[in-house]
């Protein structure tokens, strides 16, 4: 019998288990503060993966790539209490640790001025109001820079909104949230 056969026979026939489902894309294309994702359709899933392509901001300068959490549907966003750990490499082979425990965002990947940077989240537990939402990434920006790391928003809440947004407005991005379905 084929590994495969053998592996769909043990999980019962669910063969859409670990399927991405598209939940909404958006497309920046002139400079704006934020991309807000307010039906993340938290209900349906534990686990959501978000990718970002092409992230530019307008201004110089080394940019971070933010996510934020909203525990109302989007009308407003959680602006502290974050924690972030990640490690940075460069291409001369150099690495750094970088870690807060008290943010006004979860920190997910850098951008040095117009240089483009893609990466991407998985982030868990948003919708289980008895367990903290926690996030890995990894992101590498156009001058071969890379971060990967993760976070956590300590406080047990529902979170049903998410914000992907930077410290000045983003003037490039194509970034997508994904479920990731387990039945």
């Amino acid at each position: 019998m084929p590994l495969g056969a053998a592996r769909f026979g043990l999980l019962g026939g669910v063969a859409d288990l670990g399927k991405l489902e598209l939940i909404e894309t958006q497309e920046i294309t002139t400079s704006t503060a934020s991309a807000d994702f307010t039906s993340i359709s938290g209900s349906s899933y534990n686990v959501h993966f978000l990718t970002i392509n092409g992230f530019e901001v307008i201004s110089g300068g080394q940019t971070v790539v933010l996510i934020r959490y909203s525990t109302d549907g989007g009308s407003s966003y959680v602006s502290s209490g974050y924690q972030n750990a990640y490690q940075q490499g460069t291409s001369s082979g150099s690495f750094s640790e970088l870690r807060s425990t008290s943010s006004s965002s979860l920190e997910v990947g850098y951008t040095n001025g117009t240089e483009q940077c893609g990466g991407y989240v998985y982030l868990y537990n948003l919708n289980n109001s008895s367990k903290y939402s926690f996030n890995t990434f990894h992101n590498i920006q156009e001058n071969g820079v890379m971060n990967f790391g993760s976070g956590v928003y300590p406080t047990a809440n529902t979170v049903n909104a998410i914000r992907v947004l930077s410290g000045v407005n983003i003037d490039n991005a194509v970034i997508s949230l994904y479920g990731i379905a387990e039945s």
